[in-house]
């Protein structure tokens, strides 16, 4: 892959190559988690598998226990394509965008996902990986965990995706907001602007994560300050993944209807890990392929809620009340 490694725990340096839940007991020493920094293949799922197999043994040969991959790495991110939907028009040219779009999404029981269940399990690495989900005729952007025991352990779907993303993409429910227990500690995922949801994070924070996964392709600086507070907020770590890919990367025909912020840049970058206390970890790095490396301390979380409980004595359940419907929602019902 010829990526720089950047490696909180020694510094950085060029790399030499590119459900059924289980309750466990954590690990005594301080695992090693990876956030990966790189583009998928856009439209192309097999390459993209193929890309992500290679990422994947590249954390687990630098001694990583989790990795984290962006938001859409399987499948890809469609960014600048407009798909030929003005307020109140569609066009035949964005249909067959979509078409393509389709084309590249992959089905959590289908081949794509199993090779990657099973490098997940032959690597004996955690693996939380953003896809687009084939679900009967709608697509969904989805964070899938894969546990190397037990398979897939949880898939989220985005529960509101942003912006246009809502005319190629379908909504989640909240039977797919969960967390899951693993040796490391209790691994949950939200989805770039599911991370501005206030609700959503004080879920996430009373199914007591402590290995908060955000996959994103917000590459702005902003998105640095979010990811702190959230570790601050919820007294968890915080692993953020985004895609860094250039336009070059996309087909020839693909519509960059837009003019795009950073040029031939398509999405920037911006991946951080950061510590309960705030403390960032590794990066934010930008403008290029990278694989963070930052040792987690299993027992911060536990040191920080001497200052603060979001959901115990921060939380004023006399003031406030959450209720969460983590039931499955169907659009039909025979009943």
């Amino acid at each position: 892959m010829g990526m720089t490694c950047i490696d909180c725990r020694g510094g950085s340096g060029e790399s030499e190559s590119a459900g059924v839940f289980r309750t466990a007991r954590k690990v005594s020493h301080m695992p090693t988690a990876a956030v990966i920094q790189a583009g998928s293949i856009p439209f192309d799922a097999t390459a993209s598998v193929d890309k992500a197999i290679a990422l994947m043994t590249e954390a687990r040969d630098n001694g990583a226990e989790i990795a984290v991959f962006p938001e859409a790495f399987i499948g890809g991110y469609p960014k600048g394509s407009t798909f030929g939907a003005p307020v109140g028009l569609r066009t035949d040219d964005g249909r067959r965008q979509y078409q393509r779009y389709s084309s590249g999404a992959v089905a959590l029981d289908g081949p794509k996902v199993e090779r990657l269940a099973e490098a997940a399990r032959e690597l004996e690495i955690f693996v939380v990986i953003g896809i687009i989900e084939r679900l009967g005729n709608t697509l969904c952007c989805t964070a899938l965990m894969l546990d190397p025991e037990a398979g897939i352990a949880g898939a989220h779907r985005k529960l509101m995706p942003t912006g246009s993303e809502r005319l190629i993409w379908g909504f989640g429910d909240g039977s797919t907001l969960d967390t899951m227990d693993t040796p490391l500690g209790r691994v949950g995922s939200v989805i770039c602007w599911e991370n501005y949801m206030p609700l959503l994070r004080q879920a996430m924070y009373a199914k007591g994560v402590e290995l908060y996964c955000a996959p994103t392709v917000d590459d702005r600086p902003t998105w640095t300050a979010t990811m702190t507070h959230i570790a601050l907020e919820g007294r968890t770590h915080v692993l953020s993944a985004c895609q860094y890919i250039t336009k070059d990367a996309y087909p020839d025909d693909h519509p960059f209807e837009v003019d795009l912020p950073y040029g031939s840049t398509a999405i920037l970058g911006g991946s951080v890990i950061v510590a309960p206390t705030g403390e960032v970890l590794a990066g934010p790095v930008y403008d290029e392929e990278t694989i963070l490396y930052a040792d987690i301390d299993p027992d911060a979380k536990t040191r920080s809620h001497l200052d603060f409980d979001v959901v115990g004595h921060y939380s004023r359940p006399d003031v406030f009340e959450l209720t969460v419907h983590s039931e499955p929602r169907s659009s039909v019902s025979f009943d």
